[in-house]
């Protein structure tokens, strides 16, 4: 078909492999291509050429992208010349893959793949864990969209576990990535926990949310870092070890030929010897036997069998996997009864899944769209912060989607505690508030937010001492900008009042006010402290991380970037008292309530409370003054103290036990605005 494309192609791939044509693109919304940058950089080429490779490859994509198949791929030949004579294997792989976008375009799926595998064997020659990743996901998805879920999912394992692996190196995921890709890898990780789950691999689907939460973080807030827990993927199940097996055993055979070849192909064709010309002849024939062999290997019935019935030995085997066993066992030891649950959005229904103690991960799915979802979401999250408006209606309906499939297993456990990992436009709604006809869920289960289980470390006990350092933004206006307009931030005339409290409640409180309260004063003493309260409005805004802002009593503002360099191993706790999420604009996925919980983890602290509206200061004042007389106590964890406080307000029973605390007179707190706006991430204990 092109002839200058297959020049180079046959070199290293010219088998033929298992596909099916006929097979139609998948319809699943929530697939987009992958947008990426286009000047990365290879060691062994000219930042000219680097430049005019990159163009090359993006005009083809762009002509792809508008059905002109032979420009996009002559541009390709030109790109891949520019490669093979500059020695660039980078490039090369990238241009390989990009071949491999254009051949699967137009539903040439044999050669899609031999262009994919090839850029798989020049990644693994030099050793690129981040795009063998994304390669073997672009396989995934060839797989996907001839609907061969089983060598999907094993090839978006292998992304994964590529993915994760190069995680325990933040500069290699900070590099700037070329756009060779069909999804992104974020996608890739929920379309496998998709397949896993309507295979009933749950266990392994489990383990896939969880880890695309990291994902979700890297995307928004960029080198996150892994650790062992992360590092250690995904495991695969018996019947994927035999391709496994074949596919090092054919990728390593390819790498050895593909280093003979280069080493004749250096020396120009005019000075070959024949012995040269004749030993490239049998390379090029060698390789072409060996993947003819892969193929063979691939579509025979034996493996097609095999690979047919993983999901029934995988449910049957119940894959008491390492990181399962050790969930269970954090879970186990917490002390209240605990489970996890795991939403995944997916486009055309909600898969929830549970984690418990006692028993492997279960799975439900509930039919419901995406686009129903965050309509109830959106309906929901309007009528928590306008008490006149009806909350029960979508508080029902939203419990009837996340819950009630769970009741009897959460019920068999004797679950006290949530452990809530929620999934995109969830993020932007309390669990607490939702309503199941008679009560809200807070009455029966208290409620613990948490970034990724993976990253987490929920078993660390906090120190028996409580020392509050307590800021506040009590007087005056600052004008901040949002995007394109400016909003105006008053001072919260409560906060001094809530602060005072605090200090009358724990005699060792340091309180900063306003031009006292600022970040050159307040940042160096946190960890002097086991809370840092910080009553003071902060905004989470769709966008950048550095849109995100905590505002300081001087009106200087510290976002979420600026956070990272704060270091608060001794904190227990923060808390954030006048927050708000999505301010001013459409609510995005929720990446910045996950970030800012990544960031106060990542500075040692154990924990945070934050709103997910702003609450009129009043009402915040009640419901911290009811927290932390339960927290006062002793011997309650956060999460309960954060529960009992919520309780107080929907009982009307305002009491905190000190009489210096003032409560202001403004009637009945009982209505959910008031009492479900603040959320626990982290370490709940």
């Amino acid at each position: 078909m092109y002839p200058n494309f297959k020049s180079y192609l046959i070199i290293i791939f010219s088998g033929v492999f298992l596909v099916s044509c006929q097979s139609p693109e998948p319809s699943n919304q929530d697939l987009k291509p992958s947008v990426g940058s286009d000047n990365a950089a290879p060691s062994a080429i000219s930042p000219n050429d680097a430049q005019i490779v990159a163009q090359l490859n993006s005009q083809a994509i762009a002509a792809s992208q508008k059905g002109q198949f032979p420009t996009a791929m002559n541009k390709l030949a030109k790109a891949l010349e520019m490669t093979k004579n500059k020695a660039t294997p980078f490039w090369e792989g990238v241009t390989f893959n990009n071949m491999g976008r254009v051949y699967q375009a137009q539903g040439d799926y044999s050669q899609a793949l031999q262009a994919y595998l090839q850029a798989g064997v020049i990644y693994r020659q030099i050793d690129d864990p981040i795009q063998r990743g994304k390669t073997y996901s672009n396989i995934g998805y060839l797989f996907e969209v001839q609907n061969q879920p089983e060598l999907a999912i094993f090839f978006y394992k292998h992304c994964l576990i590529n993915r994760e692996l190069a995680r325990l190196q933040p500069s290699l995921m900070s590099e700037p990535q070329p756009d060779a890709y069909n999804i992104t890898v974020a996608q890739t990780y929920r379309l496998l926990g998709e397949h896993l789950l309507k295979q009933g691999r749950v266990a392994e689907a489990q383990r896939t949310i969880d880890l695309l939460k990291v994902e979700e973080l890297q995307g928004y807030m960029q080198n996150i870092p892994g650790n062992q827990r992360t590092a250690k993927g995904i495991d695969l199940v018996s019947g994927e070890k035999a391709v496994k097996q074949k596919l090092e055993q054919t990728l390593s055979n390819s790498i050895a030929i593909g280093k003979e070849l280069d080493t004749i192909r250096q020396i120009s064709p005019q000075t070959r010897s024949l012995k040269q010309n004749q030993r490239l002849q049998e390379l090029v024939n060698k390789q072409q036997q060996q993947l003819a062999t892969f193929n063979k290997f691939l579509s025979s019935p034996a493996i097609t069998t095999q690979l047919e019935k993983i999901s029934q030995t995988a449910r049957q085997q119940n894959l008491d996997l390492e990181n399962i066993n050790s969930l269970r066992d954090d879970l186990a030891r917490l002390p209240q009864k605990s489970a996890i649950i795991y939403p995944l959005v997916l486009s055309n229904r909600l898969e929830l899944v549970l984690v418990t103690p006692e028993s492997p991960p279960i799975h439900y799915t509930v039919a419901v769209s995406e686009e129903t979802l965050n309509q109830t979401i959106t309906a929901f999250r309007q009528a928590l912060i306008n008490p006149s408006r009806d909350v029960k209606t979508p508080a029902r309906q939203l419990y009837n989607w996340l819950i009630k499939p769970l009741e009897s297993e959460l019920q068999q456990a004797g679950t006290q505690a949530l452990l809530y990992a929620p999934d995109g436009k969830l993020r932007y709604i309390p669990l607490s508030a939702l309503y199941d006809g008679k009560q809200w869920l807070v009455q029966k289960y208290s409620v613990n937010y948490i970034t990724s289980a993976s990253l987490a470390n929920l078993n660390t006990n906090p120190k028996k001492d409580l020392r509050i350092l307590a800021g506040a933004f009590t007087k005056g206006s600052y004008q901040v900008a949002l995007g394109n307009r400016r909003v105006a931030f008053s001072g919260l005339p409560f906060a001094a009042v809530e602060v005072n409290s605090l200090a009358s409640t724990f005699p060792q409180t340091k309180t900063l006010l306003d031009q006292a309260f600022t970040p050159e004063i307040t940042v160096p003493q946190m960890d002097d402290y086991t809370i840092v309260h910080l009553a003071t409005h902060a905004a989470f805004v769709v966008g950048q991380p550095q849109d995100s802002f905590i505002l300081f009593g001087n009106g200087e503002r510290v976002n979420l970037t600026d956070i990272a360099s704060w270091s608060l191993p001794n904190v227990d706790l923060v808390v954030l008292s006048a927050c708000e999420t999505g301010l001013g604009g459409e609510l995005g996925n929720g990446q910045e309530i996950l970030g800012f919980g990544y960031q106060i983890q990542k500075t040692g602290a154990k924990s945070a409370i934050a709103s997910l509206w702003t609450v009129d200061d009043g009402g915040t004042q009640v419901l911290m003054n009811a927290f932390y007389a339960k927290l006062a106590t002793g011997n309650i964890t956060k999460t309960a103290a954060l529960q009992q406080a919520q309780l107080s307000l929907i009982n009307g029973d305002l009491s905190t036990g000190n009489k210096s605390n003032s409560v202001p007179n403004t009637g009945s707190f009982n209505h959910p605005y008031y009492w479900a706006s603040f959320i626990l991430i982290g370490n709940g204990l």
